[in-house]
């Protein structure tokens, strides 16, 4: 049995892969954002409730330094971009005016500056590859988190602080609080609590040396910060906020846990043990190995979307799955009226989303019902 995907909307990229990178959908369901990021600025367009750009609303953010540089996220009103960089976090609105910037230390190997500007290392050799931090909005968007390489020009938390966590105020750049985020990154990415502005996720990555998982909570005075157990990475909330879907480092379990990190009552799935052999497999290969994708996410309360497109790339065509948490054996794999090349993007409300081959074009579907 499998589940059909029906083909909900085509949203075409702003601007052309020569200039940007691929377009995706960001944003909770009702305030929904297409956005896309070239070397000059970020474009977002919000989306109404078919997917569908409203007229006249898309917005332009200049950037203050290229894209390989950092990372970014547009406010859920789509009135501010905020820019991760190397050495600062900046808020940047259409005009291009900074509204406020967080110096930081710098994410660029063993370097130990404070820089005051992007100007100034720019065409440093040994800062053309940088790690990077991140930064999330909550869900009212008035709270901006940043993870970013410590210290502050204000100082250290302590000496043997690597990577700090940081609440701000999104008007004025106030640091609320910070916190020591016990990891040193390669890279990180926040998911907001849907519903509760003062909770936060943050999946860490740190290269082979694991996958760090933490999460926040702000109650207007104190940050603080639970370290989930085990190296996980965070894909998606469910729409309640009260469970994660993470999946391991070494990608073998994919797992549905709450916000403690504890694994829900037998929501835990082996990849070896739950997916079934690739039709197209060689049929003398007897063990090819199996791995979930770092993708996918919950579509509603209880069903997720997944994927194994790594694995299966030696085999043929990649599969996703949808996962329906409330029975003991609910793998669907996802029938599509064409093959898809990518992994999939949880869009909550029912969707998900896939790249067009070319990567210009974001697809949405939605399941319609089981086949035979």
């Amino acid at each position: 049995m499998s589940v059909r995907a029906r083909l909900r909307a085509t949203v075409p990229a702003p601007l052309p892969l020569s200039q940007a990178g691929p377009p995706e959908i960001t944003g909770l369901p009702g305030r929904r954002l297409l956005v896309q990021r070239s070397d000059d600025a970020i474009v977002a367009r919000p989306l109404d409730d078919v997917f569908a750009a409203r007229a006249g609303a898309t917005v332009r953010f200049p950037a203050p330094w290229p894209r390989r540089r950092g990372t970014w996220e547009v406010a859920p009103d789509a009135a501010l971009a905020v820019f991760a960089g190397v050495h600062a976090v900046r808020a940047v609105d259409p005009s291009g005016a900074a509204l406020w910037e967080v110096r930081h230390g710098c994410w660029s190997g063993g370097c130990e500056e404070i820089h005051e500007s992007y100007e100034s290392y720019a065409d440093r050799r040994d800062h053309r590859y940088p790690e990077s931090g991140s930064v999330g909005f909550s869900a009212d968007g008035r709270l901006v988190w940043a993870h970013v390489r410590g210290p502050l020009p204000e100082g250290e938390l302590s000496p043997d602080t690597a990577d700090e966590w940081l609440v701000i105020d999104a008007e004025d750049g106030r640091v609320l609080a910070r916190a020591d985020a016990e990891a040193v990154a390669a890279g990180s990415a926040h998911l907001p609590h849907p519903t509760d502005p003062a909770q936060m996720g943050l999946s860490i990555g740190e290269g082979q040396d694991g996958a760090p998982l933490r999460w926040g909570r702000w109650d207007g005075k104190e940050l603080t910060v639970d370290c989930l157990d085990g190296d996980l990475c965070l894909l998606s909330l469910s729409p309640s906020g009260d469970r994660l879907m993470t999946v391991s480092h070494d990608q073998d379990s994919l797992a549905v846990r709450d916000s403690r990190g504890a694994v829900v009552e037998a929501l835990d799935w082996d990849a070896g043990a739950a997916i079934p052999r690739h039709p197209e497999a060689p049929a003398d290969e007897d063990e090819l190995p199996v791995c979930w994708d770092w993708a996918g996410g919950f579509l509603d309360e209880t069903t997720l979307i997944a994927s194994t497109t790594e694995s299966d790339e030696d085999c043929g065509q990649y599969r996703h799955w949808l996962v329906d948490t409330t029975t003991a054996h609910g793998f669907v794999p996802v029938d599509y009226p064409a093959p898809v090349s990518c992994e999939p993007t949880a869009l909550g409300g029912g969707f998900w989303s896939t790249l067009s081959p070319s990567r210009d074009v974001v697809h949405v579907w939605s399941a319609d019902g089981p086949e035979g």
